[in-house]
């Protein structure tokens, strides 16, 4: 066997990349910096990895030349780089659109008839073309709210947060099931959704504030049985969709004898903190529910080599979390941005994988995207996760099985240091040298 291993090293150097062999050879008997790995042990299944196309996303993308937006999509959804298989898209506008938006504004539309979807057509419906075609294969759609039109809300606008008027939800859950139409009618496929982005938030921009008993409420008076009269009752329902912290709570609350059969898991956001008991817990009191990070960003910083690999590194510490803990599928935020992290109506700047530089024309991968990419590029959907044991908290290690047979191993070194490594697998053993601040992904074959 050999483990053949691909390492961005990252401090001060943040784009150097190089690649390795280690091969294995009897159990030397090595005690210390040891990773067990246990194939046999199978545990959840991945589902895959993906990214938001929002307004702001689709109208840096719409500034691109032709090579460049190839460039982009190939990186991003092309099977031998990110493999992106998924793609979270707003309904109506967000804090990352270039302003508020809603496919209707009239409040005596009790039968839809004015329902448009300009806006959508405008930036986000020729990006996702555009990457499926570049994919070669149909992408799965998760779609979710930021607020109702304002006229169906207690404030009154779609900012600021609100509640849905409750004279309103069956016309909003009719809403909601154009939509999934609409986009059918486009070719595209829409696999699942989220009912409310963060329900406790009250924000500048777009936002609606649900208790766990109102979103219970709303999907079974409401939403489920809208789905049953439109024919879209195969899309998934997921709840919660805001930090990880309060998973669990939002579950045990929702999922009772009459919700838990419309619910296919839990979304959550990464803005909070670790939290990984919390999928533990989610995962033992609701295994049949799956666990999907939706959301995921790092707050923009200009030209700081430091804070981009600090960045980087904090993304590969969630995603190896979240990946041991139970989740099965991750949605990064926005996929493309511009050179300041925008445009976002309200200022409420991130990073992405990708800038672009509007007044130079350049297209430029972050960090982030490499890091990313270890990941997304080398664990499969349909891989299983494996039983493993590692030495220490410095070097964060999570393992999987391949539909293709091979063995991926993703490590993570936080330190300052260089750490050696033994992988230890069926009475063999390799060594390997992990760089400072590094992330390295391989393949045992």
């Amino acid at each position: 066997m050999e483990f053949r291993l691909h390492t961005t090293f990252g401090e001060g150097r943040w784009n150097e990349q190089f690649r390795q062999t280690a091969l294995f050879g009897p159990d030397g008997g090595e005690e210390s910096f040891v990773i067990n790995l246990y194939p046999e042990v199978l545990e959840e299944t991945l589902e895959g990895f993906g990214g938001a196309i929002t307004d702001s996303a689709g109208s840096v993308y719409a500034q691109m030349r032709p090579e460049q937006k190839r460039e982009f999509l190939e990186a991003c959804f092309g099977a031998d780089r990110m493999n992106y298989q998924m793609v979270r898209v707003p309904l109506d506008s967000c804090d990352f659109s270039l302003e508020q938006y809603e496919a209707v504004s009239d409040p005596e539309d009790r039968e839809l008839r004015s329902f448009s979807m300009e806006r959508m057509e405008r930036y986000i419906l020729p990006m996702l073309r555009d990457a499926q075609e570049v994919a070669g294969r149909p992408l799965e759609l998760m779609l979710s709210p930021w607020s109702p039109p304002a006229f169906m809300k207690t404030n009154g606008r779609r900012e600021r947060g609100g509640k849905l008027k409750p004279e309103y939800a069956d016309r909003w859950a009719e809403y909601l099931c154009r939509y999934i139409l609409e986009f059918r009618k486009r070719g595209v496929t829409v696999r699942r959704m989220t009912l409310q982005n963060e329900p406790k938030a009250v924000q500048p921009w777009d936002s609606c504030v649900y208790t766990a008993r109102e979103e219970r409420d709303f999907l079974v008076r409401h939403m489920a049985p809208a789905m049953v009269r439109n024919g879209v009752q195969d899309v998934e329902i997921f709840v919660w969709d805001h930090n990880k912290e309060r998973l669990y709570d939002w579950m045990r609350e929702i999922l009772d004898e009459e919700a838990a059969p419309l619910v296919a898991g839990g979304a959550f956001h990464w803005y909070s903190g670790d939290h990984f008991e919390v999928l533990d817990l989610a995962r033992r009191r609701f295994p049949d529910k799956r666990i999907i990070a939706s959301e995921s960003c790092i707050e923009f910083s200009r030209g700081d080599i430091h804070g981009a690999v600090d960045g980087a590194q904090k993304l590969g510490h969630e995603l190896i979390g979240d990946l041991n803990h139970g989740m099965t599928a991750f949605y990064d935020w926005n996929m493309l941005l511009d050179e300041t992290g925008g445009p976002n109506y309200v200022g409420n700047n991130c990073l992405a994988p990708f800038l672009y530089d509007t007044k130079r024309g350049l297209l430029m991968p972050q960090l982030l995207q490499q890091y990313l990419e270890h990941v997304t590029g080398t664990l499969l959907p349909g891989s299983r996760r494996i039983g493993f044991s590692r030495f220490g908290d410095e070097v964060e290690v999570t393992a999987w099985k391949r539909p293709d047979g091979a063995l991926a191993v993703i490590l993570l070194n936080r330190s300052e240091e260089s750490r050696p490594v033994v992988l230890r697998l069926e009475g063999q053993s390799a060594s390997c040298l992990l760089c400072p601040r590094s992330i390295t992904s391989g393949l045992i074959r």
